[in-house]
């Protein structure tokens, strides 16, 4: 081990810098078939692989150094929030794990998986009354793949009737994932604009909506945590000119018990269960975004579909008008079990209390902030608040310097740069879960770090300084990537 300069943060070597020759971590067990029995040729080795040699105990505790160095939610707050971690409970993770489930092959026959089909098809019926959607498949693997399998089931719809709509209407402020879905999908994406409170522009809207236009994909509340005050409206508007309301369910975090996409228009919704129903998520998966739609939509979900006849479950691919599957077997089960487990543990009440919880602490956020920021919003927000830093920092420092310093702090940083239409953006997504003392904690270090930016830029610019390795060029490791060690190679500091 060795210290960085300045400060007392370990840097723990990589396995090949503390490996040592012939060390080993195991002993071999005594020969137990004849020696005159060599293996074939073909199934040897030319030459030993070349692996760290190292100890047992120096192997755990290698491993065991680098999981302390990251920020994880058992040792930090995360202000990126409900977006990529919001809080799992344990129990889920227990209960998922179970052998019960855990050893559950897909293509077990139906009558002797009632219990995991039943847990499945409650499910879909527990976040259809959440929704206040008719059906609801479970089978998309995430949200991006939910927005695809809800744009598929419109593009149906619509050719279903005979009309050829192929223009998705997307706002300004929208997640990056819902124009890429409507490509894939083979439809054309067009932008709405935003008013400059944030919210839809009506106007916009009404010169966009035609007969070419199949869906209005929109995020409530919109990302930059604002409810929309006009939905009702803009939902009339959108069916009036027979196109379809599809909800980004990113977001649903601060509507669940309080509100049902279906009762403000929506036709279609994915649902992020990571960010509204505590399953892990990152690093490309796992996760899953089950779909809900209205009763006129439920013949073109995905198939198998679960149904219950004479108190037996069963999966079913008798569907005419459906898209077809869009992943393999039901679904990515053992994140939908952790999903089913927090849904029991919590309840109706639990669930509503969840959502005024985490848009009690954006707001706490948002007003303590407030006097930090110049451009800080002064309506409420939901459960996320977004600030512009613009006019906020010393000279020549960014929100990526910001961010960069926080690391300093111990607090990972917060979403930032998006919105896209908010100029250096800073978006704070406290959750439920976080005291008041945490958030007060939060909030004293941004003033800190502003103090900072204005008094000493170069901490910024610098930052960070206490981590094992320091701020990367980003645009560099992007274009060229090198995730191959070669021996005799220094890890990076």
């Amino acid at each position: 081990m060795t210290l960085s300069s300045g400060d007392s943060k370990i840097i723990e070597p990589l396995l090949f810098e503390k490996s040592v020759p012939d060390r080993q971590g195991f002993t071999w067990p005594e020969l137990d078939v004849p020696a005159s029995a060599p293996l074939p040729s073909n199934l040897r080795r030319r030459q030993a692989p070349d692996w760290p040699e190292l100890a047992e105990l120096q192997v755990v505790r290698h491993f065991t150094r680098l999981s302390q160095l990251n920020y994880s939610l058992d040792t930090h707050f995360y202000p990126l929030g409900s977006c990529t971690m919001k809080y799992n409970p344990k129990a889920n993770e227990r209960a998922a794990s179970w052998p019960e489930f855990a050893e559950l092959h897909p293509l077990r026959p139906d009558h002797l998986s009632q219990g995991i089909l039943e847990i499945l098809f409650n499910l879909e019926k527990w976040l259809g009354d959440i929704c206040g959607m008719d059906a609801v498949t479970l089978q998309p693997s995430a949200g991006a793949q939910g927005e695809l399998t809800g744009i598929l089931v419109a593009r149906a719809y619509h050719e279903s009737r005979g009309q050829n709509r192929h223009v998705v209407l997307i706002p300004d402020s929208a997640h990056g994932t819902n124009p890429a879905s409507v490509a894939v999908a083979g439809l054309t994406a067009v932008t709405v604009k935003s008013t400059a409170d944030g919210c839809l522009d009506i106007d916009d809207l009404k010169s966009k909506l035609s007969s070419d236009v199949a869906v209005l994909m929109m995020t409530v509340p919109n990302t930059l945590g604002l409810f929309e005050p006009k939905i009702l409206e803009i939902a009339r508007l959108v069916h009036d000119s027979g196109a379809l309301f599809y909800m980004d369910g990113a977001n649903l975090n601060a509507l669940v018990g309080l509100v049902k996409p279906g009762d403000l228009g929506f036709d279609i919704i994915h649902v992020n269960v990571h960010k509204t129903f505590s399953t892990p998520h990152g690093g490309g998966g796992p996760g899953a975004g089950p779909v809900g739609v209205k009763k006129f939509l439920a013949d073109f979900l995905p198939i198998p579909r679960i149904s219950l006849k004479d108190g037996l479950y069963s999966l079913s691919e008798e569907s005419p008008k459906t898209i077809g599957r869009v992943r393999s077997f039901q679904g990515n089960t053992g994140i939908l079990i952790r999903a089913y487990c927090y849904l029991r543990l919590q309840g109706a009440q639990g669930l509503a209390s969840i959502s005024e919880n985490a848009i009690l602490a954006a707001n706490y956020v948002r007003v303590t902030l407030a006097p930090l920021f110049p451009k800080m919003p002064v309506t409420p927000c939901m459960h996320e608040v977004v600030v512009s830093g613009d006019g906020a920092y010393g000279p020549g420092v960014k929100t990526l310097d910001v961010a960069k310093r926080l690391l300093d702090y111990g607090f990972y940083a917060p979403t930032i740069y998006f919105p896209l239409i908010v100029p250096e953006a800073l978006m704070i997504e406290p959750t439920e879960t976080e005291t008041r003392e945490t958030l007060d904690l939060f909030c004293e270090t941004i003033r800190t770090i502003l103090d900072e930016s204005r008094r000493d830029p170069s901490l910024l610019k610098n930052a960070p300084t206490t981590t094992p390795v320091r701020r990367l060029d980003e645009v560099k490791a992007a274009r060229e990537p090198n995730l191959r060690h070669t021996r005799g190679e220094t890890s990076p500091r």
